[in-house]
């Protein structure tokens, strides 16, 4: 496959490359795709967890918002975020 970078991300992975942050163009490309993927799985993620509210909301299975919900829920997200990114470092090479 070959790609063809602007200028700009020229310059971009050359800068990364002389500071030693990466290795090679190939590995700045690399990188890049990693990220997009990540972003990917993240949106996928998020799109199930959306629809799996509009169900939940449909089934009458909702939540009355007041301030003791809202630190509810913050406290679930934290900790789900903490599991995944505890997941994340345990899998990490």
């Amino acid at each position: 496959m070959q790609i063809d970078l602007t200028p700009d991300q020229k310059a971009f992975a050359r800068r990364a490359i002389e500071t030693g942050r990466l290795r090679s163009e190939e590995d700045a490309v690399q990188e890049a795709l990693a990220l997009w993927e990540e972003r990917e799985r993240q949106r996928a993620e998020f799109l199930l967890t959306l629809d799996e509210a509009r169900a939940s909301l449909a089934r009458g299975e909702d939540r009355a918002i007041t301030p003791e919900s809202m630190r509810q829920l913050a406290s679930e997200v934290k900790e789900r975020g903490r599991t995944r990114l505890l997941a994340e470092l345990t899998t990490t090479p």
